[in-house]
């Protein structure tokens, strides 16, 4: 098996073949990063890949099979597979010849599986989003630092598929922008960023503006939550930006069991909608 890195997924094959000695169409490969331009020009990134060949790889599959029956399972469904597999080959400890081999006992740790295998899965899960909070990080500490903002702290946390993003300095209110069309720009770049390479949505807070909005938006739903009560039914004026998609979060935590989504008007603008789910059609 040999792990190979090159500028695109073509090069990586073929280097593959030479080392293993064996034509393209007979390897047996994973991609464990696929390549990426980057953004605005940084932060680009190779393809790497693992690869063996097909005519060696049947020989060992017994062997690899009896090897692995007692590795532990792994967690790989939050986030990008090929982003696990990077960060647990960085972490796992090798064992040594000199370290003995532990057996277990089937039986009683047949009582303790279910619950171990839970664990261990949560604390691979942490460990996993640890690491991709700092490799985020440092890269969006880059992408800022090419720009005009005074920018002085930027710190991202992730749990449940959402990364956590704070940024502020002394020109947080510019990076803002007029009616947060700078924020909203930005959470924009970012979410296609995230998503496309992580799978990962954001929550974006610039100083307390993420704060205020939520706040602000709290205090005026709270007729149309009124209206909603009374009526069964509702919908908000038109929001801009991030407005809209505050409002839909809020609402939808308010009203669980009705209809709630964002609508676009013939020009274009944006509101949230309150109605029963049989009757979606219904005007409000």
């Amino acid at each position: 098996m040999k792990k190979v890195e090159a500028p695109t997924l073509e090069e990586a094959y073929q280097k593959a073949s030479q080392m293993l000695g064996c034509s393209v169409s007979e390897l047996q490969s994973e991609v464990i990063q696929h390549p990426s331009k980057g953004l605005f020009g940084l932060l680009k990134k190779n393809a790497i890949i693992v690869a063996t060949c097909q005519k060696t790889a049947s020989k060992q599959v017994k062997h690899e099979v009896k090897k692995e029956t007692a590795a532990a399972p792994t967690a790989e469904e939050s986030v990008a597979p090929e982003i696990i597999s990077t960060v647990k080959e960085e972490l796992t400890p090798v064992r040594t010849s000199a370290e003995p081999k532990i057996e277990k006992d089937a039986i009683v740790d047949s009582f303790f599986e279910v619950d171990q295998h839970e664990n261990d899965v949560f604390e691979e899960e942490m460990v996993v989003y640890d690491a991709l909070a700092l490799i985020i990080e440092d890269q969006l500490k880059e992408l800022l630092s090419h720009s005009c903002f005074d920018i002085d702290v930027v710190e991202v946390d992730v749990m449940d598929n959402t990364a956590l993003i704070f940024i502020d300095g002394e020109d947080a209110a510019l990076l803002i922008g007029k009616e947060g069309y700078r924020y909203n720009a930005l959470s924009y770049m970012l979410f296609n960023w995230l998503h496309a390479k992580y799978e990962l949505f954001i929550k974006l807070e610039i100083a307390e503006f993420l704060t205020t909005q939520q706040e602000m938006i709290r205090n005026y739903i709270k007729p149309v939550i009124e209206h909603v009560e009374k009526h069964g039914k509702g919908k908000t004026r038109f929001l801009d930006g991030i407005l809209v998609q505050i409002a839909l979060e809020q609402l939808r935590e308010r009203f669980p069991d009705k209809y709630v989504a964002v609508k676009t008007a013939r020009e274009g603008k944006k509101f949230v909608v309150i109605n029963e789910f049989n009757n979606t059609k219904s005007h409000v």
